[in-house]
């Protein structure tokens, strides 16, 4: 693969995960939406759709990383050169980020609609239900490290994840999103929470809510413990 290849496998396929993703989240909770009120069974099967259509449309262009985390398991695993590791990254932020404000444009009258801020921000980033620092930060450990340790089983030497595996991957983000994404949305992925992070906070949405920058160390901090963890006891029983 070449570093353009890389770059937009992971930029086009992180684009579509937020589009998607965040798209399923912005037809929920925003005002006048045809899914206003459809509840956290739509988002969960939103978020794993949207999986499925990321990694089967990049894995045969970069391998279908995706996420910070699982670039550095794979690096650390021996299975992803360290060289490459600054083009998936600049790949998974500017998609993350392109899918952020794609999500706008396609609800901006719905943003513009809803009154509640914190609603509007929830269609960019996670917030946690109950703010608890200790425990939103364990929930995105555990959860981190489900994701991580299925998809190294999946994983193939040099290439990533392949087409075959976006099935596998989409049943393993339904999975936890319904049994772990009550506490804190489960971002799983720093790419996915930061890039539309710094979108939200650079948008002209007329009811905005802060960017909760106290928060957003958490699902940055908690995925790569999780994902190291995952890895950790993976070696171990490999």
């Amino acid at each position: 693969m070449t570093a353009l290849q890389i770059f937009l496998g992971e930029f086009i396929g992180g684009a579509v995960l937020i589009l998607l993703g965040n798209g399923s989240v912005a037809n929920v909770v925003l005002k006048h939406s045809k899914g206003e009120n459809g509840g956290w069974i739509v988002v969960a099967l939103g978020w794993s759709m949207a999986a499925y259509l990321a990694v089967y449309i990049s894995a045969p262009v970069s391998g279908a990383h995706l996420n910070p985390v699982v670039t550095v398991a794979l690096v650390l695993k021996g299975m992803c050169s360290l060289n490459q590791v600054p083009v998936y990254l600049a790949g998974q932020f500017g998609g993350a980020m392109m899918g952020a404000w794609l999500v706008y444009i396609a609800y901006k009258s719905h943003f513009h609609s809803t009154s509640d801020g914190i609603a509007n921000r929830s269609c960019f980033c996670t917030d946690p239900a109950i703010r608890n620092t200790g425990s939103n930060l364990l929930t995105e450990i555990v959860a981190t490290f489900v994701l991580v340790f299925a998809v190294l089983n999946l994983a193939k030497p040099e290439v990533g994840l392949g087409s075959l595996s976006s099935l596998p991957v989409a049943f393993i983000v339904l999975a936890i999103a319904l049994c772990l994404g009550g506490p804190t949305g489960c971002a799983m992925n720093p790419a996915r929470d930061l890039g539309p992070r710094i979108v939200y906070a650079l948008l002209p949405i007329k009811h905005k809510s802060g960017n909760d920058w106290g928060y957003a160390w958490i699902p940055i901090a908690g995925p790569f413990v999780g994902g190291l963890a995952a890895l950790a006891l993976k070696t171990l029983i490999s």
